[in-house]
């Protein structure tokens, strides 16, 4: 079931929306949902990296480019 939910946006961010919404097609609730979906998403990757970078550092990942060698 979906819940209805109110946000105030400011005057250029609501323009912004309503550009998108014109060029996409889409309704303004679409783009929204998948934008709160997105940003929740890097959320919640940013939390889990926060909690593996001791892990990761105690075996030697210290930067991206070292994970992206080892998997490589």
């Amino acid at each position: 079931m979906k819940e209805a939910i109110t946000i105030r946006l400011e005057k250029d961010l609501e323009r912004r929306l309503d550009e998108v919404v014109r060029q996409t097609g889409r309704t303004r609730s679409e783009i929204v949902r998948e934008a709160l979906r997105r940003q929740l998403d890097v959320m919640a990757f940013d939390a889990l990296r926060e909690r593996m970078m001791p892990f990761a550092e105690a075996a030697g990942f210290l930067t991206d480019e070292d994970v992206f060698r080892e998997v490589s």
